[in-house]
């Protein structure tokens, strides 16, 4: 691919979309597995521009000129002043929860405008989504004046703790005399707890943008700890993050991963290499077993044990190997530009391992067993697991991200489907953007090109182990689906509420429901196929079937082995699926009766095992 041009499919734009979809499907994720979306390098630079620019230079000035360390390019004077890492971490949550940082721009599916965030959330009209019906004071599914007060005194109280100066600690005195800067003040951090908290029992949409799950224990170690009891819990914290991710990667799932994350790295590797992570390129894109390698030593293992060697180890030498290697692993993220491109992120996890590790070792008195108090220490520990323990047992009860399952392709995941015509009908939803398909004509694309474009996402989502299950849903389900405009769920959802990170939980029936108040889906024009996460004692991912005007109309498990084992395109037919329930329905009717289907039938035909193709 060039500069300014990209690596478009090489079909037929007169012929191509009337091909059956599994030929499709099969087109696209090969060319995938060679060029992955195939975006001009120029995308990948922009990105490259506002990390360097926006996060690094202009935080950077801002921080040490709030900060009293010292000017921006006095590196050696402020990279292991405690303020300065807690101002790093305040100011990366004020672009998440902006919308300027992670899942943001074209590879988040924004083209234009390619910011979401503040664009929807500062916004009345615009669609809420709460997490929690039981919580009083959230009812409805509509953003009010009063949200967008909360969502914007929010973001103000993160600048304030950016843009105020230091406060004296009489605890960091006592460990670093010579310290003249300070901490953050509490007050600001405080009002951008509490606000965050009213902010994200309304709307979680927002409150998994700002990354809840890793700012907010953060901002309460600020200023509920002692200085060296806050640093100790912070090194924690990452350790935790880290350690979690790597749990999450055990399974089936994450080394289907690693081939079309690879693909769609802009800068490297060359295409051989590419193809050398699928098992027998182009006749078979299962993962090879240098796919294996990459998933499993060089990601789960690294993951998993380096970061408790940082945060167990009080020698000097492994303390910077394993800094080197944790740095070097989160450059390797960045290097690779996932679709939620959380760059932002992954570069202050790098200067974090620099500055917690290096900067306040353990052999200076800041190691694990440090703490205050014995307690302290069990208390944080058990704060900080206690919604992943809990995502990974009950993925349907926490959100991916507080479970700590970045990136381990063990997602909540869906694909839209709509009968020919009736996309259009989200126009009816308020909002700053409209579908993808009509951003990208608006931007000069021909219809045929536009609609490959966005069809190239439903490609990248069978190479992953959902894909096939939920592909394999929909053959069965639907006998239109050639007619059919099919839809990535990730993607679709970030037009329509502004964010999108891998998290099928902010596309589920509360967001569908949502749609269909506005928009009134006929039954049948818009079908849902929707699976929740995989629990980690289970073998087998829990799905349902959701017609927008009907509700759901199925559920069922599916074995992730038999996902895992196809094809994207699934030239074998529809993996196995076990139905718990479906609604009977009448084409005449909206109206629905449960029923429950044994077991030991399927489609409602007695079988000789539990579940066939």
């Amino acid at each position: 691919m060039g500069f300014k041009t990209g690596d478009f499919p090489p079909v037929d734009l007169d012929t191509f979309l009337h091909r059956p979809l599994r030929d499709r499907v099969r087109t696209l994720a090969l060319h995938w597995a060679e060029y992955g979306f195939g975006s001009p390098r120029m995308i990948a630079t922009t990105y490259i521009a506002k990390v360097v620019f926006v996060w690094g230079l202009l935080g950077a000035v801002i921080i040490t000129a709030t900060s009293g360390v010292g000017w921006f390019w006095q590196v050696d004077l402020w990279w292991n002043q405690p303020i300065v890492y807690q101002k790093a971490i305040v100011w990366t949550m004020l672009l998440e929860a902006i919308g300027i940082a992670g899942s943001w721009g074209p590879m988040a599916g924004k083209f234009t405008p390619m910011t979401g965030g503040i664009l929807f959330w500062a916004r009345p009209g615009t669609i809420r989504l709460r997490p929690w019906r039981w919580v009083p004071g959230t009812a409805g599914d509509t953003r009010t004046v009063f949200d967008v007060v909360l969502y914007l005194g929010f973001l103000a109280a993160l600048a304030t703790a950016l843009l105020m100066p230091g406060t004296p600690s009489a605890s960091l005195a006592a460990m670093l005399p010579e310290n003249t800067s300070g901490l953050v003040q509490p007050a600001p951090v405080i009002a951008a707890i509490v606000l965050l908290v009213l902010v994200g029992v309304r709307d979680k949409t927002i409150a998994l943008a700002a990354r809840i799950e890793q700012y907010l224990p953060a901002l309460v170690i600020f200023v509920v700890l002692p200085f060296t009891d806050m640093m100790i819990a912070l090194k924690m914290l990452i350790v935790i993050v880290w350690v979690g991710a790597a749990v999450s990667k055990f399974g089936k799932h994450f080394v289907n991963v690693i081939p079309p994350m690879l693909s769609n790295t802009p800068f490297w590797p060359p295409r051989w290499l590419k193809r050398a992570h699928y098992r027998d390129f182009p006749r078979d894109l299962r993962p090879s077993k240098l796919a294996g390698f990459m998933a499993h030593v060089m990601g789960t293992t690294v993951e998993l044990l380096v970061p408790l060697v940082l945060l167990f180890s009080t020698n000097r030498i492994v303390t910077l190997v394993a800094v080197v290697i944790m740095v070097g692993f989160c450059l390797f993220i960045v290097s690779t530009f996932p679709l939620a491109v959380p760059l932002e992120w992954n570069l202050l996890f790098a200067f974090g391992a620099v500055t917690l590790f290096l900067g306040f070792p353990a052999w200076q008195g800041y190691g694990v067993f440090d703490f205050s108090s014995v307690w302290v220490g069990v208390a944080v520990a058990a704060a900080l697991l206690f919604f992943p323990v809990l995502g990974n047992l009950r993925p349907d009860k926490v959100s991916f991200l507080p479970s700590l399952r970045q990136y381990a392709g063990n997602w909540a995941s869906a694909i839209w489907t709509f009968a020919p015509g009736a996309e259009a009908k989200l126009d009816a939803v308020v909002r700053p953007t409209r579908n993808q398909i009509d951003q990208l004509q608006a931007m000069g694309y021909p219809y045929a090109v536009a609609e490959i474009t966005m069809q190239q996402t439903i490609a990248w989502r069978s190479m992953h182990s959902q894909g096939r299950g939920l592909f394999s849903l929909a053959y069965r389900t639907l006998p239109d689906i050639e007619t059919r405009t099919i839809r990535e769920g990730e993607f679709a959802c970030n037009s329509l509420i502004g964010f999108n990170f891998g998290d099928g939980h902010l596309h589920n029936i509360d967001l569908i429901r949502a749609l269909q108040a506005r928009c009134g889906f006929a039954p049948g024009e818009f079908v849902v196929f929707w699976v929740e996460s995989q629990p980690i004692h289970k073998k087998t991912q829990s799905y349902q079937i959701i017609d927008a005007a009907l509700g759901v109309i199925e559920r069922g498990t599916w074995k992730v082995a038999d996902a895992v084992a196809e094809q994207p395109w699934l030239p074998n037919g529809p993996i196995p699926v076990i139905v718990e329930w479906r609604a009977q329905t009448t084409p005449s009717t909206t109206a629905t009766n449960s029923t429950r289907v044994p077991s030991s039938t399927r489609d409602g035909a007695p079988e000789t095992g539990v579940a066939q193709r």
